[in-house]
């Protein structure tokens, strides 16, 4: 699957420090594990209401990681999914009467958009489900012949529905290194419930544990389906992302990435899923951006309270100052948008704009300025203030920004202050 256009990325002389990112499972700020590659996988979305301001932070945080790993002198490889099959797209496309294929490929089209707009370098493997269904499929037959897998009874009546295969987290406990709650350290009922409301099936009857995630789903009626060696029928969520990201990676790979909302089940999972194809745990870092909220709420599909990035660039705002608005906000905190973000965003690129039209080929310093911001747990409201007090001075001094400054600012913050307003 194609991703879109990549922004230019100025180099700048030197090279940043190694980042310190917080880690999920240990708690604690570490320096990212990486050899001359940093391989990076993010969760991407599932295409049925593309792209709301939550998936812009996310997208957004690790796009500011992408960008220090590569200033400070890694090659990145990036993988990000699209889970362009799933039950959330096929109910919306029921109740739109729109076939899921056009709905899905009108979302991740507006996504690609969005992404543009917003100067996100795109990842180097972009990779729909439907596209890797055959690996996934065959990833399910080789848990079932290892025995990481076995099958539930259908909880239809119906004689023509067959089982749906089941992934057994007591076996992956005894043959891996992985455990269940590594990767959340969230207390068992804590698991259940987040499981219940965030696609998974705690009461189905006959599962051996209640948290056993699915991996495949035999055929329904009216359902897309394919052919599998494991029968005809779709995948699971959990084992999407732990096929695509090890046919592109090589576990254990620098840091696995996504919003809050997915430490669990979905990390939790994948990282079973990985251990038990990979034979070794599958990431040496998890990270977990912050959820956005709008009038009290997180901002989700399922509650209908969004936010779109195409909606506000179409009612004229630069896209330079959505990111700067979503920049204000440490990546891993839970915030909550209103208006005044983005009007306080406009007056900081106007006042970042205005003094990058005096530059000159002086060098303010700025650049070991905002490395450092960045390279301590990618802490952008540090490196925007930091720019703030750097114009403040040099306009107390009466000097203008060096070409140096403003190519740091694009390269490390992504925004091109030196450009006319984007189209």
């Amino acid at each position: 699957m194609r991703s879109w256009n990549a922004p230019a990325l100025p180099n700048l002389p030197g090279h940043g420090g190694l980042p310190r990112i917080f880690d999920t499972p240990t708690g604690e700020l570490r320096p990212l594990v990486v050899g001359d590659l940093a391989q990076l996988y993010v969760c991407g979305i599932t295409p049925y209401d593309a792209t709301h301001l939550g998936h812009a932070a996310t997208y957004l945080a690790y796009d500011t990681l992408n960008r220090v790993l590569r200033d400070a002198g890694f090659r990145v490889d990036y993988v990000q999914n699209v889970t362009d099959i799933d039950d959330p797209l096929l109910e919306r496309a029921n109740e739109t009467g729109v076939d899921w294929r056009d709905l899905a490929a009108s979302q991740i089209d507006l996504y690609r958009g969005d992404m543009e707009a917003l100067r996100i370098i795109p990842p180097e493997h972009y990779i729909g489900v439907v596209e890797a269904m055959d690996e996934i499929a065959a990833a399910c037959q080789k848990l079932l012949d290892d025995g990481y897998a076995y099958w539930v009874d259908s909880s239809t009546d119906s004689a023509d529905v067959g089982p749906d295969l089941y992934f057994d987290l007591a076996v992956a406990e005894e043959l891996t290194t992985w455990y269940l709650g590594q990767e959340s350290r969230y207390e068992r009922d804590t698991m259940l419930r987040l499981s219940a409301e965030r696609g998974g099936d705690p009461e189905r009857p006959g599962k051996r544990d209640p948290l056993d995630p699915l991996l495949w789903r035999s055929e329904r009626e009216g359902e897309p389906a394919w052919d599998s060696p494991v029968g005809r029928g779709r995948p699971g969520w959990h084992i999407e992302c732990s096929v695509i990201g090890d046919h592109y990676l090589t576990a254990p790979i620098t840091l696995t990435g996504g919003g809050l909302d997915l430490v669990f089940p979905h990390h939790g999972m994948s990282a079973a899923h990985s251990a038990a194809l990979t034979g070794v745990d599958w990431s040496h870092s998890y990270s977990h951006a912050g959820l956005v909220a709008l009038d009290g709420e997180k901002m989700s599909k399922s509650r209908g309270n969004l936010v779109f990035v195409s909606r506000l660039i179409a009612d004229g705002a630069d896209p330079r100052a959505i990111r700067l608005a979503l920049l204000a906000h440490h990546y891993r905190s839970n915030w909550e948008w209103t208006r005044h973000d983005l009007e306080a965003a406009q007056r900081r690129l106007t006042a970042w704009t205005d003094w990058a039209a005096d530059a000159t080929d002086g060098d303010l310093g700025l650049r070991d300025t905002l490395r450092a911001h960045l390279a301590n747990d990618l802490d952008a409201p540090a490196a925007l203030a930091a720019v703030d007090a750097a114009i403040e001075e040099s306009r107390s001094r009466g000097l203008g920004p060096g070409h140096a400054d403003i190519a740091a600012i694009d390269a490390l913050l992504g925004v091109d202050v030196a450009a006319e307003r984007p189209l």
